[in-house]
């Protein structure tokens, strides 16, 4: 939804290239079909590629009996519920996350709405309030506004990414500015209604603890998540849970019960498919006794993220504020999209790219990127953050002209 309202976008800045303004139009089934042939792709290929390793895939439901048994309520191929027990020399759990719904809030799919009732789109709304302005709010913000629909956003902080570098945000709030976003910061929603207007209308009204009132068709709530623990038997296994309900895990994945693992958004770790995955893949080297030999252990300072806005933004390792709340000495260098001429070519300058490094031995701590394609950038300063790599690494790298990557030498120079 994010590539195909940036296609609209982007048509939009035609004119800025020397064609003529077009404008798009969202064929709704269209994308639909999209979103939904590409779910069923990716599946199909797991699932391929899973039986061809002798994997046996159950569908149903499962739960903890003891440390040692599982039970699974599944569907036979008659379609008829049957109970499985199961029992594994070690077992990983990773049923993910849901989205947190407060007390004072009762989405009903339709207006009131929370993210996966966004995708695929029912219709694309006039009006719409965002709820939270960490990563997946933002994200919502650009897409709806790329489609055309007018957005308030409800800042709890005093910027939008309240975790992210001020700078960072400073570029986006500015872009959101320039869109036509209508920013509430300083305000936390108290409430959420369908209401009828003066005109007949039903409209959504968020209701913030500083009095303000804002008004429109739709609203969507987006202030983090919450894991899938409970209704596991986790407590009947003897599995240890963080008072978030998270299960807590050791630098192997371990839970407290040595044989059994956890892994993506219900580890407590960063909620990020990557992580999720390279955990999976440290679970499996642990599980053989790969850790014994060649075994590197997953860092999570060091897990680049990305945030598929307009610009997008992405960062890795170290990050400024940090490192002057702890008295580090670091190294800073920014230098502007706009130095390089692949920026210009695009039509598209704005953002920058951000370099920490230790003034001392020069190994590249860190980094923050805004702009086209930051999510791709990322990826040369993350490789130099894992390989402890010094920013003349990247300044002696003979990289690509004309392209967006020259501002990563500039910055390391």
């Amino acid at each position: 939804m994010i590539a195909t309202g940036g296609a609209m976008s982007f048509t939009r800045r035609l004119e800025g290239m020397g064609l003529e303004q077009q404008q798009a139009e969202v064929d709704v089934d269209a994308l639909t079909e999209r979103i939904e042939s590409i779910k069923r792709r990716l599946g199909r290929g797991t699932t391929q590629l899973l039986t061809s390793q002798g994997v046996t895939l159950i569908h149903g439901s499962a739960r903890f009996l003891s440390a040692n048994e599982i039970e699974v309520t599944a569907l036979n191929e008659n379609g008829v519920s049957e109970v499985l027990h199961l029992e594994a020399d070690a077992v990983l759990v990773a049923t993910g996350s849901r989205p947190r719904i407060p007390e004072w809030c009762q989405p009903d799919g339709d207006r009131i709405l929370v993210t996966r009732d966004c995708y695929p789109p029912k219709v694309f709304p006039e009006s719409i309030t965002v709820i939270g302005s960490g990563v997946t709010g933002v994200e919502f913000v650009h897409m709806f506004c790329s489609f055309g629909a007018k957005v308030n956003l409800v800042v709890s902080r005093q910027q939008v990414l309240p975790t992210k570098d001020p700078e960072v945000a400073a570029v986006l709030e500015d872009d959101f500015l320039k869109r036509g976003v209508t920013l509430l910061k300083g305000a936390r929603a108290t409430s959420i209604a369908r209401e009828v207007n003066d005109a007949g209308l039903e409209e959504v009204v968020v209701r913030c603890d500083d009095g303000r009132v804002v008004r429109s068709s739709h609203a969507v709530l987006a202030i983090g998540s919450v894991p899938n623990t409970d209704g596991l038997g986790l407590d009947m296994a003897g599995v240890e849970l963080d008072r978030a309900g998270n299960v807590v895990i050791n630098r192997h994945c371990q839970s407290n019960v040595a044989h059994i693992y956890a892994a993506g958004d219900m580890s407590g770790k960063l909620p990020l498919s990557s992580v999720a995955s390279m955990q999976g893949r440290k679970v499996a080297e642990h599980v053989m006794g790969l850790q014994k030999v060649a075994h590197r252990h997953l860092d999570y300072d060091k897990a680049a993220s990305a945030i598929f806005t307009e610009p997008e933004i992405a960062d890795v390792g170290l990050a400024e504020a940090d490192a002057f709340a702890a008295g580090r000495k670091i190294r800073v260098t920014k230098v502007p999209v706009s130095s390089t001429p692949k920026a210009l070519i695009n039509n598209d300058w704005r953002g920058f790219v951000k370099i920490i490094s230790d003034p001392a031995t020069g190994v590249v701590l860190g980094g923050s990127i805004v702009g086209r394609h930051a999510a791709e950038l990322i990826s040369v300063v993350a490789l130099a953050v894992t390989a402890n790599l010094k920013v003349t690494d990247i300044v002696e790298s003979l990289l690509v002209h004309p392209a967006l990557a020259e501002a990563l030498a500039e910055a390391a120079e």
